[in-house]
């Protein structure tokens, strides 16, 4: 097994920011409190609500960018992290932060990525929909790409820096899936970790059915792509 010896000042904790300004402060304050403030923070923010500011007060350092999508924003999020564990979460306040110190661990133990496994426990807390969708994209993306996958929309995971700059990333609102599935494909180590899931503060941003094809239509069109590639 591959062992590592990265500790807090070796993570970058990273997310997409859209009219957050009512979650991202106690966020932040989460992963300050599980870092001991040792973690840098990325922020790439398209909002007009002040939650610049308020990542900004906290420290993070906030990249501006044009309302692009959820996908854009953290793929630009990722790539603008300097350190070689890239924990990426979203900023509404269902992610365990207090699990941070946990992925770095898993990390140092060889995985290459480390995905927080929200439908182990349940996910009581999100809405039945969601739930079931998510269920269905999990089975989805399991047969296509061979491989077992219990969660393929999680927001939290944690990456080496090898396995973010070595695949080139497409997708937009189906990043999250993409994440997971091409480096499934490819061979690098993954560990999928339970996490308990919260309920959302503020507003959601994204359509259940739009997004939901969106994701799905992800799935499909990397799985394929890998499997051509694997064939070449």
């Amino acid at each position: 097994m591959d062992q590592r010896s990265y500790d807090l000042d070796d993570v970058s904790v990273v997310m997409g920011a859209y009219n957050e300004a009512e979650a991202i402060g106690p966020v932040l304050d989460d992963i300050e409190a599980a870092t001991d403030g040792r973690a840098e923070v990325v922020v790439v923010d398209s909002s007009d609500d002040g939650t610049a500011d308020i990542a900004r007060e906290r420290g993070a350092r906030v990249v501006d960018q044009p309302p692009s999508g959820y996908g854009a924003a953290v793929r630009r999020a990722l790539y603008e992290a300097s350190n070689p564990v890239r924990i990426t979460t979203d900023c509404d306040g269902t992610y365990p932060m207090d699990r941070i110190p946990d992925f770095l661990s898993l990390v140092n133990d060889g995985y290459d990525v480390v995905s927080g496994d929200r439908l182990y426990h349940g996910a009581d807390t999100m809405p039945a929909m969601n739930r079931l969708g998510n269920r269905a994209f999990a089975a989805v993306a399991s047969v296509l790409c061979g491989h077992t996958i219990h969660d393929v929309t999680t927001g939290m995971r944690a990456y080496h820096v090898d396995a973010i700059e070595s695949i080139r990333w497409t997708e937009n609102t189906g990043l999250s899936a993409e994440l997971l599935v091409r480096p499934a494909m490819r061979g690098y180590r993954i560990r999928q970790e339970p996490i308990e899931y919260d309920e959302r503060l503020g507003e959601t941003k994204l359509d259940p059915f739009s997004g939901g094809a969106e994701i799905g239509k992800s799935i499909l069109k990397c799985c394929l792509e890998e499997r051509v590639r694997q064939l070449r």
